[in-house]
């Protein structure tokens, strides 16, 4: 059931922190209970869902004018501010009613010409049906409840037996101009309902003041689904959840199928697999390939899932018959738009034909996108998705819109605009792991590549620096904590990466720790020690991604985009001994050694190998002590002591990061390892 978050405490702060304008106090409780419904996934998600209230402003003339506030594109009811309602004139969109048609560009271009701030974000695509319902408050939802009522071919009488007149029902009308017509013709044969159920779409409810209209949301979403819990029978039990070591090598070998459809040129996409016992439950189902062929629980869905979801048995999850799975999937997604593309009112140009939605039985359900943002989105709406489809199926059928009626809003260039558009960054999609991921320098590399569209997973010691760094990126980014040196923890971290965005893509083996002392006297142990995380966690590192590489590789079937690299970061110890830092040279010097190796070896499966040479980086090698104790053994400052190279300034951990950035982009380097040391004749490579 949904929880009522309403609470008068948090309304009254709203109402403070508005100061004395009326108006002002209305609009603040207008951006509560927006966050109210945003808070819950079970109402409006991503995104979804728009509300609105009837107020006054002053115009530029000093006049009072009648307005509409309503959501903005681009904002999210959950994180909603005041100028994310930008205001509209009331009086032209009331206007408009009494056209017989109007095109979506003249119904965009009337509402920003009506703002009063011509800045603001353009009015959602159902503005005219928020401005002809006659009531103050308006909200819109897409409660998983109301989503199973809406595709039932019985939504007549159930929405007769749940709520009688309160409600009116709207038959399918695609957003815009004439659903509004549609909606508010409705209305005025039933001025008394409490609220409206657009057939395959969503719920409507409104008020006298922002609690009542929330209140309505809550209750009538909440009595159906009482009406669906009463009808429910016991879900099955799904087999036990698969450890990460046999889920990630499925993933891996999924993200390559699904590359097999694009372009040489594109890069995977990012996975997110949903495997609690729910989704395993629902994946385990006889009829999941003719659910998969009955659309979306609401046509906003089409554009970050499409309309079918990708089905793979059991049986059908080896990289061959992934690879013919997925090429059978963009088959049909080509013959749907050459389908419908010819009737479209104008040129269309297909999307991608790689699925949005992967039902793997046995494991859960797979959202997938070019990012790992876009990836979490889609295995939200798969996961609500697939309540609903579970639902509709027990108390009746699922069945929503048709496939034209799909097409046109998978196509709509309104909807489609939610999606943003504009140039990828340079390495969007890519994942990169990162050792060491909480220090200094794999913090700020991590840093870099994220800020180049990349997804990072960040592994070190386990603690609050680790969860502070993954904090630091965002939500969207994850991390493992593990001691790198144990047996067994590179391949346990590497399959956590796969488990959790479907592979890696860039490893960068960043981990390290100075160890110092006299070789002649060094103890075994010590040396022993050094080797372990210096060399061997980054032979360990190698070894795990590259399998996971070949995994992705064995998916897509042929030679594409770039299967995989490693970055290295060495040290200027490897060809420039330190005094007191043999038990430190030695490992990296091996590293060095490794990186060659590995180039040499992997080059025909076009896996590139790359390093960086630092010097003198303020970081957990290079301590404040260590600083202090090496410039008064010098006789100078810190500063003149950390700008001693060539250019006589100092290299930082950012100068570090954009090298590996520069090398991750440079696509026919391999072997090579790069200085960053502000000029160190001794530690010249050549």
């Amino acid at each position: 059931m949904i929880a009522n978050r309403w609470t008068d405490a948090e309304a009254q702060a709203f109402v403070a922190a508005a100061g004395a304008d009326a108006r002002a106090r209305e609009l603040a409780l207008r951006v509560l209970t927006s966050r109210l419904i945003g808070r819950d996934p079970d109402l409006v998600m991503h995104g979804g869902g728009n509300t609105s209230l009837k107020s006054t402003a002053v115009d530029v003339f000093g006049e009072e004018v009648e307005v509409l506030h309503i959501k903005g594109s681009g904002w999210d009811l959950e994180t909603i501010e005041a100028k994310g309602l930008p205001a509209v004139r009331l009086a032209p969109l009331m206007r408009l009613r009494s056209l017989p048609a109007l095109s979506d560009e003249a119904m965009v271009n009337v509402q920003r010409l009506n703002l009063l701030d011509p800045s603001a974000p353009n009015p959602s695509v159902e503005t005219l049906l928020h401005a002809w319902i006659p009531h103050k408050y308006v909200d819109h939802t897409h409660a998983t409840a109301f989503l199973v009522l809406a595709n039932l071919p019985e939504v007549a009488a159930a929405t007769r037996e749940l709520f009688g007149d309160r409600l009116t029902l709207v038959p399918y009308v695609m957003p815009g101009f004439e659903l509004a017509k549609v909606a508010a013709d409705a209305f005025d044969r039933n001025p008394d309902a409490e609220g409206l159920l657009l057939v395959n779409h969503g719920h409507f409810a409104w008020g006298p003041d922002a609690k009542s209209s929330y209140d309505r949301i809550v209750a009538h979403s909440n009595l159906v689904e009482a009406w669906l819990a009463d009808r429910r029978p016991t879900p099955l039990i799904p087999a036990a959840a698969l450890p990460v070591a046999e889920v990630a090598p499925v993933l891996s070998t999924l993200r390559g199928a699904l590359a097999s459809v694009l372009p040489d040129t594109a890069h995977l996409p990012v996975l997110d697999l949903r495997n609690g016992e729910a989704e395993r439950s629902f994946c385990a189902r006889p009829d999941l390939e003719d659910l998969a062929t009955r659309g979306v629980a609401t046509p906003d869905h089409v554009i970050r899932t499409k309309a079918e979801p990708l089905v793979l048995r059991a049986a059908d999850q080896g990289a061959e018959a992934m690879r013919t799975a997925v090429q059978a999937y963009a088959d049909r997604y080509r013959a749907y738009f050459d389908t419908h593309a010819p009737n479209a009112a104008e040129p269309k140009k297909i999307l991608s034909p790689v699925p949005g939605l992967v039902w793997l039985e046995g494991l859960g359900i797979v959202g997938v996108g070019s990012t790992a943002a876009a990836a979490r989105i889609a295995a939200d709406i798969g996961c609500q998705s697939a309540r609903v489809r579970a639902d509709a199926e027990r108390v009746g059928t699922f069945r929503p819109i048709g496939a034209k009626d799909l097409f046109d809003m998978e196509y709509w260039s309104l909807e489609q605009a939610k999606l943003g558009s504009g140039k990828a960054p340079a390495l969007q999609g890519r994942v990169v792991l990162v050792t060491g991921g909480a220090g200094a320098i794999g913090l700020a590399s991590a840093r870099a590549f994220a800020a180049q569209g990349a997804t990072l997973f960040l592994v070190d010691r386990p603690g609050e620096a680790l969860e502070a760094a993954i904090a630091a990126l965002g939500g969207d980014h994850g991390g493992y904590g593990c001691d790198i040196t144990r047996p067994g923890a590179a391949a346990a971290a590497v399959a956590e990466c796969a488990a959790r965005f479907g592979g890696i893509d860039i490893l960068l083996s960043n981990a390290g720790a100075a160890v110092t002392g006299e070789i002649s006297t060094l103890d075994d142990r010590t040396l022993r020690d050094s080797f372990e995380l210096n060399f061997f966690a980054h032979l360990a590192f190698s070894q795990a991604a590259i399998a996971h590489f070949r995994a992705q590789q064995a998916g897509r079937g042929a030679r594409g985009a770039e299967p995989g690299q490693i970055l290295f970061n060495v040290s200027k110890q490897a060809v420039n001994p330190g005094k007191g830092f043999a038990a430190y040279g030695l490992p990296k010097a091996t590293t060095f050694f490794l990186l060659r190796q590995l180039a040499l070896e992997l080059g025909a499966e076009g896996i590139r190998v790359n390093g960086i040479n630092a010097d003198r980086i303020r970081s957990g090698l290079l301590s404040p002590d260590m600083i202090a104790a090496r410039s008064a053994a010098r006789g100078v400052d810190e500063a003149t002591y950390m700008a001693g190279n060539l250019l006589q300034a100092e290299v930082e951990a950012r100068h570090v990061a954009d090298a590996f950035v520069m090398l991750a982009r440079a696509e026919r380097t391999t072997g090579h390892v790069m200085t960053v040391d502000g000029g160190n004749i001794e530690a010249a490579l050549r």
